[in-house]
């Protein structure tokens, strides 16, 4: 059977680095997308980009989608606006690409009981892209961006199988890795391997600036790899802080592992353990390919 992202429109609600890269994965595909924005300026520079079939501030405009991604930041998502959801399709299936998935969940959970007249609960499938770059904005989407990436979707037992199946055939026409888990089991691991490492980078930056009273040297030494360490905690604030927020419980958890390995590390060096050191060092170096 055709895929419903080739039956039917796909509307696309916010076009930053998600959303952009989706709309122009989905034309190269041959979909018909119709993207909602917030800003006519923004809107302008979606349709010069070539980013959707057609772009609106009207929520209007994804009336007959028959799939909905919401590429929105997760304070919006989590409080969409009345608009947006009186705008939803009642056939149409919802799937997000939100960083955290339990809060997601609940909240869409409980928005689309009370709606009444759009799709139902069981059509809304919280899903997570695993893609992305330092970039953000309308000229930040780019093809190709989920190709080889996870895409992972964490399905509540009544999630309707279709609209699953529906999510996971748009998601593998891009070229993302499906997987499926539960919601609290994926927050617990973006929040080790996602949100941990924005925190640290953050506080590798700052450490760095006020460590040392050569900062001008120090910035002139700094090369790819202080680069490729610090490239999360030195990107997008809000993002970070909204992932912090949303993710708050698992991430202190990650934190507390941090801590605990940092903490460690600094006894080796400060008893001048070289030979325990090196061996932790070996072990990091086992595990790196695990995690690539």
């Amino acid at each position: 059977m055709t895929p419903l992202w080739q039956r039917e429109p796909v509307g696309v609600v916010g076009l930053g680095l998600i959303g952009g890269s989706l709309g122009l994965d989905l034309m190269a595909a041959g979909a018909h997308v119709r993207a909602l924005v917030h800003r006519p300026a923004t809107a302008e520079r979606a349709r010069e980009r070539g980013l959707a079939s057609v772009v609106s501030t009207d929520p209007a405009v994804l009336a007959g989608c028959g799939l909905v991604l919401l590429a929105l930041p997760l304070d919006r998502l989590l409080e969409p606006e009345p608009a947006l959801l009186a705008a939803l399709p009642a056939a149409a299936v919802i799937t997000d690409v939100g960083s955290v998935k339990g809060p997601v969940l609940r909240r869409w959970g409980q928005l689309l009981a009370a709606n009444g007249v759009g799709p139902e609960a069981s059509r809304f499938v919280a899903s997570h892209p695993m893609a992305g770059t330092a970039r953000a904005g309308v000229e930040a989407g780019e093809r190709g961006l989920f190709r080889g990436r996870p895409w992972v979707a964490t399905p509540e037992a009544d999630t309707d199988p279709a609209a699953l199946e529906a999510v996971r055939e748009l998601a593998e026409a891009l070229g993302a890795r499906w997987l499926c888990c539960d919601a609290e089991a994926h927050d617990r691991a973006v929040a080790l391997i996602s949100h941990l490492p924005v925190l640290v980078g953050a506080a590798l930056l700052q450490a760095a600036d006020a460590g040392g009273g050569e900062a001008g040297l120090v910035r002139a030494l700094a090369s790819s790899g202080f680069a490729d360490t610090t490239r999360v905690g030195g990107g997008n604030p809000e993002l970070g802080m909204l992932m912090a927020r949303a993710n708050r419980e698992a991430l202190l958890e990650a934190l507390d592992h941090y801590q605990h390995s940092l903490a460690g590390l600094e006894a080796m060096v400060r008893q001048e353990d070289w030979s325990g050191l090196e061996q932790s060092l070996a072990l990091s170096h086992q595990l790196r390919p695990d995690f690539l």
